[in-house]
């Protein structure tokens, strides 16, 4: 069974480091390291330790939108690339995951998070690819996915970045689904005859709400950090308001959340619904969204009651169980990325 790991970068998109942007100098380096598969995703709302909210109504999101830069490879190259990506870093959390690189650990009906990543352009049976791995993963009974679209990153160990007149053919996006390890098996197997050079990454995860139904709390934490995602339409409402941005403000206003990050997706279900996306005409954007929490399991269990009560009427709810976490602010450093080597990358 071979370890897949995932770093994964939140920060602003003009944030930078020497001469450059940081996005630029952590993409460079999964260039030079050949990480078989990075991505950069912009966000459409944040905020962090400063307490600013980063937000697409607001004009400033198209100067410092909140961006997410991910790379996934073997533990072994990604925990050479944490150490350089945080000493990059000066603003922003950093965070490691480990995972499978196919689902042949744990029980058939534990719950796991399915990703991959494919080209833009990539087709399927005469789909685009991202549509097709969703229909595959909605006729295998998974309980949500999502695509997003890239603007950078690598493919193959090969820098692919969107550029404003190209076709892009080639710039990553990235598909994640919930599913169960029989569902992610079966999805694997299939998706492995249409795309034999695909990097899977398969994770536990916990579902604790699926369209305003209890299934579980916040799962008792095994490791101190923890991922809680949010994934709902853009048209999902909460007395009125969109559940993503209500999450956003009323996480603001706790006591314990240090931050999230929304990203919008191009297309993706949550079940029993079909697979959608946006379409030419309807007067409210109907994609999925997803709300990420990044945070100690404390804080994590402390800021549920929030979560709770914003999707009591729908929103597929998740935690997962993260290998380390580094948040950097103001030169200040908390957390540490841990791959359980005698060097880890610590905060101070």
């Amino acid at each position: 069974m071979t370890d897949i790991v995932t770093l994964t970068a939140y920060f602003a998109e003009r944030h930078r480091s020497g001469d450059g942007f940081l996005a630029d100098a952590i993409l460079d380096l999964c260039d030079e390291w050949q990480i078989a598969t990075s991505v950069m995703l912009r966000g459409i709302a944040s905020f962090g330790p400063t307490q600013v909210i980063r937000s697409d109504r607001s004009l400033s999101l198209s100067e410092d939108p909140p961006v997410t830069v991910t790379a996934v490879d073997t533990a072994a190259r990604i925990g050479s690339l944490a150490e350089q990506v945080a000493a990059l870093v000066d603003r922003g959390v950093l965070t490691l995951e480990r995972g499978r690189a196919v689902p042949d650990g744990g029980r058939p009906d534990d719950t796991v998070r399915l990703s991959l990543h494919l080209g833009r352009r990539h087709r399927i049976c005469g789909l685009p690819g991202y549509v097709a791995v969703c229909d595959l993963l909605h006729r295998h009974g998974f309980v949500g996915a999502q695509a997003y679209l890239g603007v950078d990153g690598t493919v193959a160990g090969r820098r692919c970045r969107a550029r404003f007149f190209g076709r892009n053919a080639d710039v990553p996006l990235t598909i994640m689904g919930v599913g169960t390890n029989a569902q992610a098996a079966a999805a694997v197997d299939e998706l492995g005859n249409s795309l034999p050079e695909a990097r899977f990454a398969v994770a536990p995860v916990a579902v604790c709400k699926n369209d305003g139904r209890d299934l579980q709390g916040p799962p008792a934490a095994d490791s101190a950090f923890q991922a809680l995602v949010v994934h709902a339409d853009e048209s999902s409402l909460s007395d009125g308001r969109p559940i993503h941005r209500a999450l956003i403000e009323r996480l603001k206003e706790s006591d314990h959340a240090s931050g999230a990050t929304v990203l919008r997706a191009i297309w993706g279900f949550r079940a029993p619904g079909r697979p959608h996306g946006d379409r030419f005409i309807q007067l409210t954007r109907h994609v999925p969204v997803t709300t990420v929490m990044i945070d100690t399991a404390s804080n994590i269990e402390a800021t549920y009651p929030i979560v709770d009560e914003l999707t009591r009427g729908e929103g597929l709810v998740t935690v997962s169980a993260l290998t380390g976490m580094l948040e950097v602010h103001s030169g200040r450093r908390h957390g540490a990325l841990d791959l359980g080597d005698s060097n880890p990358t610590q905060g101070g």
